[in-house]
């Protein structure tokens, strides 16, 4: 486990050193200057100037890679161009908002799919399964910039139940998590019907229920369990790509989250806080899947890990 766990994290290294080139080298690729943005086009030649010098817009691209990978050897993400704050400050204080959604996002995600899901399995072709399908079908096929929307015009228009934006208060996470939950629950439910269908008809499931076990015992302990693996596959995947994808729902319910603040930065051509956002959601994608693979030994006895690694 040990010697596996260190390739793993040795591998960590190229990856993170390609995502920190790929997201510096995007930023030429990003229309408009940034100077422009803050000064104005009549400003003076020599504000621009020293302007450019002090973000050092002047240097070379390659000059600019280095002095980014000196910035990150020392947990220097550089300084926001337009708010002159550290963008390492300004990051931490919005991940745990962005992190909270996502996690919250998961938990309503798997409070509805897990249940559905066993129970589609275990009744294959009712009328409950061909619900539960239909229904998962339909939240799959909800965009978060269509479904977001239609919860506010419901639940905080029309009933008045829920804050419309804003973070004051545990009910503003409601419909943001909400919107993000619906449509990874139903993948999920899918998936947990899908792998629960495979192992259903196994052997030792078979054996399970010849010692007495109740089907209940029998699915949830022994069949789910072992239905796991391409659920946390498709969590750990998931995981990363709401990170990501929360930009658009954190801006539709103004959730003070790192998405809003990526969104920010690009209106305002803020590039090294287009790129400390952009690092920091890529490098926790990574992070994420590095768990997940670690997750499989815990999940599936199948799946452990021996001392070698192999």
């Amino acid at each position: 486990m040990s010697r596996y766990l260190l390739r793993r994290l040795a591998w960590l290294v190229p990856t993170c050193l390609g995502v920190v080139s790929l997201i510096f080298l995007l930023r030429p690729l990003i229309p408009g200057d940034p100077v422009d943005f803050i000064l104005g086009e009549s400003a003076q030649a020599a504000d621009r100037e020293a302007l450019r010098r002090a973000f050092h817009l002047d240097e070379p691209l390659a000059r600019q890679y280095l002095l980014f990978l000196e910035g990150l050897a020392r947990g220097d993400l550089g300084v926001s161009i337009h708010s002159r704050r550290p963008v390492a400050r300004l990051i931490l204080e919005r991940y745990p908002a962005t992190l909270k959604l996502t996690l919250a996002s998961i938990l309503i995600a798997l409070v509805l799919a897990l249940p559905l899901g066993v129970l589609s399995a275990v009744r294959r072709e009712s009328a409950l399964d061909h619900t539960a399908m239909a229904g998962a079908l339909l939240g799959a096929a909800m965009p978060n910039f269509w479904l977001g929307p239609l919860l506010i015009l419901l639940f905080a228009v029309q009933l008045g139940w829920l804050p419309v934006s804003g973070a004051g208060s545990p009910a503003h996470l409601v419909l943001p998590a909400l919107t993000l939950g619906t449509s990874l629950a139903a993948i999920l439910t899918r998936m947990v019907r899908s792998s629960l269908l495979e192992v259903i008809g196994q052997e030792y499931m078979t054996t399970a229920r010849a010692k007495g076990l109740s089907e209940g015992v029998v699915i949830c302990k022994h069949g789910l369990r072992n239905a796991l693996i391409p659920v946390i596959t498709l969590l750990g995947l998931q995981f990363g790509a709401l990170l990501a994808g929360s930009i658009i729902t954190e801006t539709i319910f103004a959730w003070p989250g790192l998405g809003r603040l990526t969104v920010t930065a690009i209106q305002a051509r803020d590039f090294p806080l287009l790129q400390g956002c952009l690092l920091t959601i890529s490098l926790s994608y990574v992070l994420i899947n590095l768990l997940t693979d670690l997750a499989y030994a815990a999940a599936d006895p199948r799946i452990r890990l021996n001392r070698g690694g192999r």
